[in-house]
């Protein structure tokens, strides 16, 4: 992030190649954005006091963290913990308003949730986005190779189908 000379907090988006492990930066945001908002929540560090703080001059050794009020910032956070952040999609309630998604943003809100690992988190969450769904079950929806190709606000749900009737990855 020297290189680029930010100062404060950014957001940055890695890609992975799995099989080799090389790793490239798809993406840098200078600013604070909802991605930030929700690193905040997950980790339960202040970033954007402590990048308005930086912005004044002031160095991190010196900035207390807001959250703990014993530690300065520069101590990150310790996580025992999953956070997963899914799109609530509601697009039932509107009318003429296709459910297919892409890459525009559609989603009336979001849930976090948070679990001892990705699996108790990942339920939560799906059963904070629908009061209707108990979590990842396959029996919600039927496999259809049309939303396979083409996703919709159901997409999880048939994924979930396809998964249990062996579809490969």
């Amino acid at each position: 992030i020297r290189h680029f000379g930010i100062v404060g907090e950014c957001n940055i988006q890695y890609a992975l190649n799995p099989n080799s492990e090389e790793f490239f930066i798809i993406e840098v945001n200078a600013r604070l954005s909802r991605s930030s908002a929700l690193a905040s929540k997950a980790t339960g560090y202040p970033l954007a006091y402590v990048a308005a703080k930086l912005a004044l001059g002031i160095s991190l050794p010196t900035i207390k963290n807001s959250v703990t009020g014993v530690t300065t910032a520069c101590f990150e956070p310790s996580l025992d913990y999953c956070v997963v952040k899914i799109p609530r999609w509601d697009l039932a309630k509107f009318n003429r308003v296709s459910t297919k998604i892409g890459s525009s943003m559609k989603s009336v809100g979001e849930v976090m949730a948070i679990g001892r690992n990705f699996e108790e988190a990942f339920q939560k969450a799906l059963r904070m986005v629908d009061e209707n769904v108990n979590g990842f079950d396959p029996y919600l929806q039927k496999v259809n190779e049309n939303e396979l190709r083409e996703p919709t606000d159901k997409r999880m749900f048939v994924l979930a189908a396809a998964l249990k009737s062996n579809y490969s990855v």
